[in-house]
């Protein structure tokens, strides 16, 4: 049997599709599992042990050119269609006709998708209804197993990059991630510092600072760099380590050798989280019942201004030290 999984979202949408593979791994052990994501997210499964093959598209915003760019998704498509699939499964939630029309052109045996209730669409012939935003996005995406007679609860979202081996008696390293899409989801630069010195003054702390790289003037690709630099001007002193991520396989190493993270909802949280890190998280006008970080112990920050500048540092420690212990066992 021959299965590819569609996921085309972003880092987090994908991170949280990772018990998808789990379960069809272990339904069908034998079977190749395909993916087909994204250029920009496809390091999440980088080694991924219930991951045949990851075949990636650059999407348009992001190719060099028109013509060479849709000449060589042509040629993917074809190449895709050669492979001859038993399943073709949309992980993606949601009702998605043109992820539906490119299965169909894919010509496997079978399509899984979900499909506004009691719909029928061309093509799909294993039918999931779409329930709405109803619950967490990994259950949402989840129930795309259920016409494969799967009927196990999800396994946590889990990543094969390895935690580096940290020496008895070794103080914590703790991952401060600083950077944010949203405008309400952003937390002052100058309490990240002053969390950073409380922790510290607490118990002997390390710290990673990561942040997404860029001028912040850029229009098409603003990052923090300038951010960054004044947040490491005024931890001088501290044992804060930059650490620069261009490429997604170097922030997901990074965190990799933390013990927890501070960040507010992202992509670098559910990365976290699915490498097992314990999470204080701040959510800003964000859906957290959707969104929270799953299968970790974690601590959300969402203040019914909706807008995480109402967050304290005294708010962000606590929130803090009631995982420490969990922290200082790692």
């Amino acid at each position: 049997m021959k299965i590819l999984v569609v996921r085309r979202d972003n880092i987090g949408d994908l991170v949280l599709t990772t018990p998808v593979f789990r379960a069809l791994r272990e339904k069908f052990p034998e079977a190749r599992i395909d993916a087909f994501v994204n250029s920009y997210n496809a390091a999440v499964l980088e080694g991924h042990p219930d991951v045949d093959t990851v075949h990636s598209y650059t999407k348009g915003k992001h190719r060099s050119g028109f013509f060479p760019g849709w000449l060589e998704r042509l040629r993917q498509m074809l190449r895709l269609r050669a492979e001859r699939y038993d399943h073709v499964v949309i992980a993606t939630p949601g009702v998605h006709p043109r992820q539906i029309r490119f299965a169909r052109f894919l010509a496997p045996d079978h399509i899984t998708a979900n499909v506004p209730a009691g719909w029928k669409m061309f093509g799909v012939d294993q039918p999931v209804e779409y329930l709405g935003k109803d619950r967490h996005h990994l259950l949402m995406t989840y129930r795309i197993v259920q016409p494969f007679g799967i009927t196990a609860e999800p396994s946590a979202p889990r990543l094969a990059f390895p935690s580096p081996p940290k020496a008895k008696g070794e103080p914590p390293t703790i991952a401060v991630h600083v950077s944010a899409r949203k405008p309400s989801s952003r937390w002052p630069e100058e309490r990240y510092v002053a969390l950073m010195r409380a922790i510290h003054e607490r118990s002997p702390t390390r710290f990673r600072l990561f942040w997404a790289p860029g001028a912040e003037d850029d229009a098409r690709h603003p990052g923090d760099d300038g951010k960054a630099r004044r947040i490491l001007d005024a931890t001088r002193g501290l044992p804060v380590e930059a650490i620069e991520t261009r490429e997604l396989p170097a922030l997901i190493a990074g965190l990799a050798a933390c013990d927890a993270i501070v960040c507010s909802d992202g992509g670098a949280m559910h990365l976290a989280a699915a490498l097992g890190k314990p999470v204080v998280c701040f959510f800003g006008d964000s859906e957290s019942q959707v969104w929270r970080p799953w299968g970790v112990e974690h601590r959300l920050l969402q203040p019914e201004s909706l807008d995480v500048a109402d967050v304290t540092v005294e708010q962000a420690l606590a929130a803090y030290e009631e995982l420490r212990p969990a922290i200082e066992k790692r």
